[in-house]
């Protein structure tokens, strides 16, 4: 049972002024102080007020905790849910597998379409009725597919009940199955992408990213002539820029087959876009490689490697490189030819802004070393995190790196790789640099991954209770371990177990077996993500029951994750007897093998299997609450009830300090906001 703190001064106080049901949320808020929430008047709010209020705080949404939302009756609950969906508050999957199992617990899954699209995702599916089976692959179809990363089989479960209710797998899909399918497209394979009405490309276009033989499909689709933009060779510039991000797939082959002045004024938009910061860097290169490929053996645009290292297009000046079109007259060979090293150092910055090819890139980083050849001075390494990625740790240690914002900006950019991480954050260190709280919340959590395990160790725990909630769950083993110790350290005090669950979820990867066991006999039911991520070993060592006592009320998402290859080494360890005791009826097949981390891992659909059939899920949920806050008396009364415990706020790291306080849940809220939230920072290209 979780430990309660309720102050006696609030007494009957709050059976007098409110319902049961408000006098625990109430009891939920005990952390909280009213400064806290932005513009949140001292007499409270209104009805009218209260929903301005929810407007201006939807932040405070984000921090959804499914403890305190357990113990909400079915009427609050609901009234929550239509709250997040109205408001558009983006939960991550931790949040929406909890949520999912309370709403189905209570019986609210037939009012999904007052429900988050996420939401859905994460329902019960054989819990849909076929009377409403359509509408409901419809919302969950405008939801994002990859916070299922970790459930891959109710991912299939997924797209093949959107299957179902089309009448089962079709030859084709028309266009009314593909509004049907939405997003759930992007899991289809590349023969039904090139036989679907040719309106596919709407829904590819919602796709995060395309498998190899998809982007074959597409470009075999683009071929055809059938879509709205017609045959290559009609192609214009609206027709391109209507396709976003899949232009950006387009072959070679078929940039060949486009008019060479459309293509060009295409060419010119994308560079735009890369410097305005409107596509992505990676797209943009994947666009430029293929359309320079394309144009590799064009006199006209592109000179002939055959003619040596001479300059053949003519000194690149200033006004040069502000040309859009910069990279068709310059390729990398005449980059090196033409680009001197004063320019260079004078227009460092928009020449890195212009999406380079590789091999230009490593040309830039060549005469960089001309200019400075004992190491780039600081004032210049704000400019290349684009090719960080391009040094070695030799050099790296000529670098002087005395600002945190220097740091930042060279760890924010998605170039710098695992060995580029530690060697730029050494030199940091080196000049006396901290690693502080706010560093880890800049730099992202999985740059914590690639730190070494010296640096791990001089981090301060205290500066935990500013790092967020980092996802650590691509980091090695070793540095979870470490990273677990530490947070151990400063939350272990915690005088409520499901605020310390709270706290200490997103290093629970890293957690020993004792504390697995501690956190089950606590019944604080742990979500399927942070039960994925264990460490594999300490998992396999945990008995059924133990499993069973520490899912709670979420065990039956074992069932939507029993491909994932951390549980079905967990099964593998214990006999189908036991497993059948929780719903997992069939022997899982081996883990598929893959290059990315478990949690970002999806395995091939041969290898999973289709849910398991339903069992009884019904678990008792667990119960206590942290304590009351007078400050909030009044606004319980007027403010909708299901929203009141979201108020839980984030107290001064000051106020933090003794073993007797409870901890406000939303002490390391911020921990989800991403380096560009805060550093303000020209994308470079």
């Amino acid at each position: 049972m979780i430990r309660t703190l309720r102050p006696s001064a609030m007494g009957s106080r709050v059976g007098a002024l409110a319902s049961p049901g408000l006098a625990l949320l109430l009891s939920l808020t005990a952390h909280c102080s009213g400064p806290q929430a932005k513009g949140l008047p001292k007499g409270g709010l209104n009805a009218s007020e209260a929903n301005t209020w929810v407007r201006n705080n939807t932040s405070l949404l984000q921090n959804f905790w499914c403890l305190p939302a357990s113990q909400l009756p079915r009427e609050q609950l609901s009234s929550l849910i239509r709250s997040l969906a109205s408001q558009r508050v983006a939960l991550k999957a931790w949040q929406l597998s909890c949520l999912a199992n309370l709403a189905a617990q209570l019986g609210l899954q037939d009012d999904f379409e007052l429900h988050p699209p996420n939401l859905l995702l994460f329902y019960d599916l054989s819990q849909v009725r076929d009377t409403n089976c359509r509408a409901f692959i419809h919302r969950a179809a405008q939801g994002d597919t990859e916070l299922l990363a970790n459930l891959p089989n109710q991912r299939v479960a997924l797209r093949r009940t959107a299957l179902a209710c089309l009448g089962g797998p079709h030859l084709q899909l028309s266009a009314s199955d593909l509004w049907l399918l939405g997003v759930l497209v992007c899991d289809m394979e590349a023969p039904q992408i090139v036989t679907a009405d040719p309106s596919v490309l709407k829904n590819l276009l919602r796709c995060p990213r395309l498998t190899v033989m998809q982007t074959v499909a597409l470009n075999t689709l683009l071929a055809s002539g059938k879509t709205q933009i017609g045959p290559p060779g009609s192609w214009n510039l609206e027709g391109l820029q209507a396709l976003g991000p899949l232009a950006t797939y387009i072959s070679p082959h078929l940039w060949e087959e486009v008019q060479e002045a459309v293509g060009l004024d295409f060419f010119c938009s994308v560079v735009a876009a890369c410097r305005a910061g409107q596509l992505s860097r990676h797209d943009a290169r994947r666009f430029v490689d293929n359309f320079l490929e394309s144009k590799a053996t064009s006199v006209s645009s592109r000179p002939r490697r055959r003619t040596g290292r001479s300059c053949i297009r003519g000194n690149i000046t200033a006004a040069t490189l502000q040309d859009d079109l910069f990279l068709v007259h310059y390729d990398c060979t005449q980059l090196e030819s033409c680009l001197g090293t004063r320019v260079l150092r004078a227009n460092l910055d928009p020449l890195l802004q212009h999406p380079l090819p590789a091999e230009c890139q490593r040309v830039v980083k060549a005469k960089l070393t001309q200019i400075y050849p004992h190491g780039i001075p600081e004032d210049q390494l704000h400019l290349i995190p684009s090719l960080v990625y391009l040094y070695s740790l030799a050099e790296i240690g000529q670098w002087n790196i005395t600002s945190g914002d220097t740091l930042m900006v060279l760890l924010a950019s998605d170039a710098a790789l695992d060995n580029q991480t530690e060697a730029v954050l050494q030199r940091f260190l080196d000049h006396n640099g901290k690693v502080t709280g706010a560093l880890l919340v800049a730099i992202g959590g999985s740059r914590l991954c690639w730190m070494s395990l010296k640096q791990l160790q001089i981090i301060q725990p205290s500066e935990f209770r500013l790092a967020g909630a980092p996802d650590i769950s691509p980091c090695p083993q070793s540095r979870k371990d470490v990273l677990f110790i530490k947070a151990h350290e400063v939350f272990r005090n915690t005088s409520n177990v499901g605020e310390y669950y709270y706290l200490i979820r997103p290093y629970l990867g890293g957690a020993p077996l004792e504390e697995l066991q501690y956190l089950a006999e606590a019944n604080i039911s742990m979500d399927i993500d942070t039960f994925t991520n264990l460490n594999p070993l300490t998992l396999k060592s945990m008995g059924v029951d133990s499993v069973k006592n520490l899912l709670g009320q979420n065990l039956g998402d074992l069932r939507k994750a029993r491909n994932h290859p951390n549980v079905i080494l967990w099964m593998h360890s214990h006999n189908m007897t036991d497993l059948s005791d929780i719903g997992l009826y069939t022997s899982p097949r081996p883990a598929y093998v893959t290059n990315r981390p478990p949690n970002t891992a999806y395995p091939p659909s041969s290898l999973i299997h289709p849910l398991d059939p339903p069992g009884n899920d019904a678990v008792s949920h667990t119960s206590g609450s942290p304590s009351v806050h007078l400050g909030y008396l009044s606004l319980a009364v007027t403010l909708p009830s299901s929203l009141l415990w979201l108020l839980l706020c984030q107290l001064p790291s000051r106020q933090m300090t003794t073993a007797h306080r409870t901890l406000g849940p939303m002490a390391l809220a911020q921990g989800s906001w991403t380096p560009e939230h805060q550093i303000p920072e020209k994308r470079s290209c």
